[in-house]
């Protein structure tokens, strides 16, 4: 069985770690170079580095900053947020990255997840997808540009099965109801991407304990990101491997603490 990842996600606004609660009300989480350091000691599997305000601000993702942050990873290393052109994922990729995450201008332009993927492989070309659940009597979900900020009437399902054909070879799946608030992932939209596409899906938004990592896993996720629960203390990247280890899934040893 493949063994099941923990990715912490550094969100990164004007060079600082932040964590909101739905993408909203920020506060201060650290500096994002220390940040990295650290995970790669405490055993996360992947790191995740999002620029949150750089589509917002219509500028690039800060290349220099993850110059610094990947210098200090032996772990595999995702970067996003403000990828507008194959020439940015090119100069995340020269910077470190092992994957580069497409959102917005992946919505405004769906070619530019096929030219991104032929860089490197599919295998970098990770889509992230925020959503929303949508009310009525059937389950769905609309997705979100920009941070989480705009709606774009596109249903969540759909466009994750759009995106895999075009290349992407993962989806960062973020539930915006569920960010920040310890309730729990958004099992019922993981399940439903996670049947829908053929490709890891990672499940984001909504970790308040170790056992929720584990439901997020029995619901199709093959990684869970957090970050609220590991910046401020409340986990452990261990706490929650010896929990999803308790509860029979595969997860990468020996840890180091």
């Amino acid at each position: 069985m493949l063994t099941r990842r923990i990715v912490p996600c550094l969100d990164v606004k004007g060079g600082r770690v932040v964590k909101g609660v739905r993408f909203e009300e920020l506060r201060d989480a650290g500096d994002p170079v220390e940040q990295a350091r650290a995970y790669g000691r405490a055993g996360a599997d992947e790191l995740c580095f999002l620029d949150i305000s750089a589509s917002l601000e219509a500028r690039g993702t800060l290349v220099a900053l993850v110059e610094r942050v990947a210098r200090e990873l032996s772990i595999p290393f995702a970067v996003g947020g403000g990828v507008r052109t194959v020439q940015d994922a090119e100069a995340l990729l020269r910077a470190g990255a092992d994957k580069v995450s497409l959102n917005t201008a992946a919505l405004s332009d769906p070619s530019l997840i096929t030219a991104v993927a032929r860089l490197t492989g599919s295998q970098s070309a990770l889509v992230a997808i925020d959503a929303k659940r949508l009310g009525g009597p059937t389950p769905s979900w609309e997705v979100y540009s920009h941070g989480g900020t705009r709606p774009t009437g596109r249903e969540a399902v759909a466009w994750a099965r759009e995106a895999v054909d075009r290349g992407a070879g993962e989806i960062l799946l973020t539930s915006i109801d569920r960010d920040g608030t310890g309730a729990g992932f958004e099992v019922e939209l993981t399940r439903a991407i996670a049947s829908a596409v053929p490709v890891p899906v990672i499940a984001s938004g909504g970790a308040g304990n170790p056992a929720h990592f584990a439901d997020a896993f029995a619901a199709g996720a093959a990684a869970a990101l957090a970050a609220t629960v590991f910046h401020f203390g409340t986990l452990s990247v261990a706490q929650v491997k010896e929990e999803c280890a308790r509860r029979g899934l595969p997860m990468r040893w020996p840890l180091e603490e």
